[in-house]
């Protein structure tokens, strides 16, 4: 059967070049959204010469009803394989992720210690607030879908995030019913952690952010909000201060300093 891919949703994969390519980089987009969101971050990486793949999750970058037929452990699933992939080419990996994609590289770090040497979270999502999500596991049996996540980005003309306008509920469930294992399992991160918080993010609540300080394992994190921006911060107002940050935490991660990777 052929999958039709939407325009720009297409998934990126780098073998880098030099010294750096023996680092890797695996970056993972959010729910119902595609690579193109977390382009930036793995461009400029890919540029710099690290190694970089960005899956596209099963059911996303197609239709709605590709998503709706998905679960929690199917885009589990695609990172882990992704991760194997990237890191049997490279002597160290380090996974970052938006949003949903924040939620499976923190399990992938928590489950494959030996695969991830550090993490770059933004706007992670472990938890949320909407009282409405009290009904989720009724709703999703008799509403198939509601609006959909995209697209909170403050900067105008800038670029749309490619998403979809729908959000299945029955595939969202099953992130949501995930969250208190995923919670549990934050004491097994113990590697180094950036975490990029928008502090205008209509998507991910702060409590987020919260839970996974209380959480994790790590006596290695950092926490950097991004004054700017919405929840899609890779293509919003703080872009430049999130793609730095994440530039120096890769080059630290690696061995090198400051000015090196800026050099390019």
């Amino acid at each position: 059967m052929t999958v039709h891919l939407l325009p720009g949703a297409e998934p990126f994969l780098s073998p880098g070049r030099g010294e750096r390519a023996r680092t890797g980089v695996l970056v993972v987009h959010g729910l119902t959204s595609t690579p193109q969101t977390v382009r930036p971050i793995f461009a400029d990486l890919a540029a710099l010469g690290y190694a970089v793949s960005a899956p596209l999750l099963p059911g996303h970058g197609t239709s709605v009803a590709d998503l709706a037929r998905t679960r929690y452990d199917d885009w589990f699933g695609a990172v882990e394989a992704a991760a194997a992939d990237l890191r049997s080419g490279v002597d160290r990996l380090v996974a970052v992720g938006l949003s949903l994609g924040g939620a499976l590289v923190a399990e992938l770090a928590a489950r494959h210690p030996e695969q991830v040497y550090g993490l770059v979270l933004v706007n992670p999502a472990f938890t949320a607030t909407d009282p409405r999500l009290k009904v989720l596991p009724l709703l999703k049996y008799v509403v198939p879908s509601l609006a959909g996540l995209g697209n909170d980005i403050r900067k105008p003309g800038g670029d749309a995030e490619i998403a979809y306008d729908r959000l299945p509920l029955k595939a969202f469930a099953s992130f949501v019913s995930h969250w208190p294992h995923l919670q549990d399992l934050l004491a097994d991160v113990h590697q180094p952690v950036l975490l990029l918080r928008s502090a205008h993010d209509k998507v991910v609540p702060r409590r987020s952010a919260e839970v996974f300080f209380e959480r994790v394992g790590s006596a290695d994190v950092r926490e950097v909000v991004l004054p700017n921006s919405g929840h899609v911060a890779t293509l919003d107002y703080d872009a430049a201060e999130l793609l730095r940050h994440t530039r120096e935490f890769v080059a630290r991660l690696s061995g090198e300093t400051t000015d090196t990777v800026e050099r390019g």
